[in-house]
Order: C-alpha cells, then sequence, then structure tokens
C-alpha cells in the first residue's frame, strides 16, 4: 500500500499506482495541517471577508462577492459550469494518476479542504473507479480546470464514469461500490479543479515510458550497427570522457554492452571504411541527450506532483490567504515541450537508419533486404512508414508552450497549453516505438545475411527473441503484421527482458 503526505511522492510512485490495482491510503501525519487549513477557511467565513473563490466568483467574476450562504452553491457551480472539455476520454492509467496526483497536492494542507475530500479520491482508486474524463480543453491555467472539474463532478454523484468502454452516470457507479456523493463545502470546488495534475500525470507515464523505449533504441541502433558492418571504435570511452555529458557516456558505454564479442564486428576491424555515417557513430551524442533530457524532466516532475498548485492558498499557521498563479502549467509545458522535441530525434535516428539498411548503394546489403532481385520488394515500403511518423513527428514537436490565448475576458491573459504538449508527447513517443520497431525488423533482416558471423551478446539476445516470434523474410509477405509483432514485443519488454537476461543492464 502507498501512504500519500504531500511531500515524498515519486514518479514511479505515480506509473505504479496508474497501472497496478496497489491500494493507497493518506498517511496521518497530513492530518494536522489538512484541519488546519480547513478551520481557517471557516474562521474566514464567518468573518465575511471577500476570499477568492471562497466568497467571490472566480476569473473575471473575482470582484463579485458571495455572501457565505450561497458559498456551497458557488462550489457546486463551478465544477458543473467548468466541465466543457471534449473529445476522446484520457486513459485510464492517465485518470487513474491524475487521481492520485490530486489527492496528494491536496494532502499538502494548503488548500481548505475536508479530509473526507482526500479519502474521497483515494475511494475512486481504490475501488477502480475510472471518471470519464474527455481530453480536449485545458489551457494549462489556471491549470488544468475543465478536465479536473470533470473529475470533481465525480465526486458529487454527478457525471459518468466508464465501464467496460461505456458511459456509466456516476451515481450508479458510486451506489454500486458503496459509497456516498460528497456536498462540496465552501473553497472545495475550487480546490479540486485548480492544478496542473492532468499534464503532470502524462508527464509521469511519459518519461517511465520513454527511458523504456530509449532502452529498446540503443538495441535497435546495436543491432543496425552490425548489419551494417559498422565499427564501434566511435564508442570508445576515452572519447566520450572528453565531452563528459552524463547520457552521452551512459549511451556509449552501453552501445559497446550490446555488441561485446560481436563476431560481425571483428570481422571487418582492418577494412578500409575510416568511419561510419552520423546515424551509426553518434548514437551517444544523440541518445545520451535524449536521455539527459529525459532525466531533467523526471527533475521537474518529482517536484510539481508534490507542490500545491491551486489558488488562493491558505496558509493557517500564519492565518493567512494568499492569492497566486502556483495554477500555472509552464514548468510542465515547457519540459513536456523539451521532451516531445527529444522523442522525435529517436525516430529521426531509427529512420534514416532504416533507410541506409534498405539502400543497397550504402548498406551492402540487397535491395531493401529482400531476395530475389526485384520479385520481392522487401522493406521498401516499411521505410516509407517510418518516413511518414518522422514527417508527423516534426508537426507534433513544434512547441505548443509559445502560443498563448488569453481567456476569461482577459484575466487570465496568458496560459500555457501545457495539457497539448503533454498529449502531443504522448502521441510522438507512440509514432517512434513504430519506427523502432521498423528498424528492429530491418536490422534483424540484415543481421539474418552476414550469417554465419555470429552478432554480440546483447544484439544476438534480441536477434534470437525476435526470431522466435517474426521469420526471415525470404519473400513477400503482408507486412503490417510483422510491424504489429515487433511493435508489441517492444511494448511487452520482451526485447529488453532477452538482452537484460544476458547480465546487460541499460
Amino acid at each position: 500500500m502507498l501512504r500519500i503526505d504531500g511531500k515524498s511522492l515519486t514518479p514511479d510512485d505515480v506509473v505504479r499506482i496508474a497501472r497496478t490495482d496497489e491500494s493507497v491510503a493518506l498517511s496521518d501525519s497530513c492530518l494536522p495541517a489538512i484541519n488546519a487549513s480547513r478551520a481557517f477557511v471557516l474562521e474566514l467565513l464567518n468573518k465575511k471577508l471577500p476570499v477568492y473563490g471562497i466568497t467571490t466568483g472566480v476569473g473575471e467574476l473575482s470582484n463579485h462577492y458571495i455572501p457565505p450562504e450561497q458559498a456551497e452553491q458557488l462550489q457546486e457551480n463551478l465544477i458543473r459550469s467548468h466541465a466543457a472539455n471534449v473529445g476522446e476520454p484520457l486513459e485510464k492509467e492517465v485518470v487513474r494518476a491524475t487521481i492520485l496526483l490530486r489527492a496528494n497536492a491536496l494532502a499538502k494542507g494548503y488548500s481548505g479542504v475536508r479530509v473526507e475530500l482526500i479519502l474521497m479520491l483515494l475511494d475512486l482508486l481504490n475501488h477502480d473507479i475510472y471518471p470519464y474524463i474527455p481530453a480536449q480543453g485545458s489551457v494549462g491555467a489556471s491549470g488544468d480546470l475543465s478536465p479536473l472539474a470533470h473529475l470533481a463532478l465525480i465526486l458529487t454523484g454527478q457525471g459518468e464514469c466508464l465501464e467496460d468502454g461505456k458511459r456509466v452516470p456516476a451515481e450508479t457507479v458510486l451506489k454500486k461500490h458503496g459509497l456516498r456523493p460528497l456536498k462540496l463545502q465552501p473553497k472545495e470546488g475550487l480546490a479540486l479543479i485548480n492544478g496542473t495534475q492532468v499534464m503532470a500525470a502524462i508527464g509521469c507515464l511519459l518519461i517511465e515510458d520513454a527511458e523504456v523505449l530509449l532502452k529498446h533504441a540503443q538495441i535497435a541502433g546495436a543491432m543496425s550497427l552490425e548489419a551494417l558492418k559498422g565499427t564501434a571504435r566511435a564508442f570508445d570511452a576515452r572519447i566520450h570522457a572528453a565531452r563528459p555529458h552524463a547520457g552521452q557516456i551512459r549511451i556509449a558505454a552501453n552501445m559497446l554492452k550490446l555488441v561485446d564479442r560481436s563476431a560481425i564486428i571483428a570481422s571487418h576491424v582492418h577494412c578500409e571504411k575510416v568511419q561510419d555515417a552520423y546515424t551509426l557513430r553518434c548514437i551517444p551524442q544523440v541518445y545520451g541527450a535524449v536521455w539527459d533530457t529525459v532525466q531533467y524532466a523526471r527533475s521537474v516532475l518529482k517536484t510539481e506532483i508534490n507542490a500545491a498548485t491551486d489558488n488562493p492558498l491558505i496558509f493557517a499557521k500564519e492565518k493567512d490567504v494568499i492569492s497566486g498563479g502556483n495554477f500555472h502549467g509552464e514548468p510542465l509545458a515547457f519540459v513536456l515541450d523539451f521532451l516531445g522535441i527529444a522523442l522525435s530525434e529517436i525516430a529521426n535516428i531509427s529512420e534514416r537508419t532504416v533507410d541506409r539498411l534498405v539502400n543497397p548503394h550504402v548498406s551492402g546489403l540487397p535491395p531493401f533486404l529482400a531476395e530475389g532481385n526485384g520479385l520481392n520488394s522487401g522493406y521498401m515500403i516499411a521505410q516509407y512508414t517510418a518516413a511518414a511518423l518522422v514527417s508527423e513527428n516534426k508537426v507534433l514537436a513544434h512547441p505548443a508552450s509559445v502560443d498563448s490565448i488569453p481567456t476569461s475576458a482577459g484575466q487570465e491573459d496568458h496560459v500555457s497549453m501545457g495539457s497539448i504538449s503533454a498529449r502531443h508527447a504522448q502521441l510522438i513517443l507512440r509514432n517512434v516505438l513504430q519506427v523502432l520497431a521498423i528498424e528492429m525488423l530491418a536490422a534483424a533482416q540484415g543481421i539474418d545475411f552476414q550469417q554465419p558471423l555470429k552478432p554480440g551478446k546483447g544484439t544476438a539476445a534480441a536477434h534470437a527473441q525476435i526470431r522466435k516470434r517474426i521469420p526471415h523474410w525470404k519473400e513477400d509477405r503482408v507486412m503490417y503484421p510483422d510491424i504489429e509483432h515487433m511493435a508489441n514485443m517492444i511494448r511487452s519488454g520482451e526485447i529488453l527482458n532477452a538482452v537484460e537476461a544476458k547480465g546487460i543492464r541499460l
């Protein structure tokens, strides 16, 4: 069981809760701060002071005073009116991560909500309830207002949940699990919807998947190196110590581990070729920079998921309430744009490598890796597919964070668009996986043509695992099932597991 306390959650925790049925509880250490902030909200209400979102409207309507007797209705109206997202629903794992992150932010004790509200969020996780949250509509400030409003509706028995792909009234789902809807108290509706939790949820899942994908990219690159009879000299540790970026050093060392004992590479150590193309020679420099970027994203997310991101914040000890801008998604918008750009570069390298593998003028291999001198087209069109995905990524990698459209009658006059950064990075990652699947297929075919020479320790394990599922391309067959099988092998982790079973840790 994971116990949240508002300060020690990790991205790995988020991924685990999002993708498993592990239960979550609230740490007792949080209770004093949560209760103190709640008590101060009630104190403010009793004094009938104008406090943003408690006794005033929100956004441009913040100059309108709301009397305490209408404070509860204000919270109800907020979540109803703000639940305005459109499009396909967010994936279940994203929604679960979002729920966890919202609960953790409220647990810090700066939001003025009841303990019961946080426990209700955790009930959604522990009962595996899947709120229906359309994906499009957040501008990333005041955080993810609209998608979080869809989540808040569920707590009150409004809105919908997804069960077996069907939309079911939330009230019905809560009743089935023995849960009673909450009636929101003053400040609670605003506390639920002000925050960056949707984009942070996607970000946590992305960095986990990006790290795994990058490991597969190295395996694919090492296989391509052998298929093209490249040299491992470019991975010499002395080169990378002379430019000591952490990622570059790490990737170079990994490449040497993967091709260790490669008879293919050893067979041409004294050939006339002076150096390889950049796509092979510069793998440490490019993939190393990707690794560094992913680690930077991880550090930003680790801070964000333990932050108070709603508004206003309640400082009970000092008896103060302050309106600020912690909901602004710019830190995440920047880093998610950066992550999408970095992931795109994996596909850029990979597709160019596929092109070299199928091009007989540079590969030394049969044209398009096909046998039959023109009768078979082999991997000709698979390279087209990789090129199309890479081109699509170039569009998706345009930073969403450079755009801003004023909202709320100009009161919210600069927004981050971070949720768009997050969704684009998701799409880029999925495209990159498909490109790597094509590279692995092509590289495995190229290694076949190097027989009887054997590949390296790590690449041999990967090649053998591929050939367990996907046979050598002897004559043309329907191509897309091979790509699908290869992509599923990457997703399942079986290629990486086969390599790591040889004692190679990437």
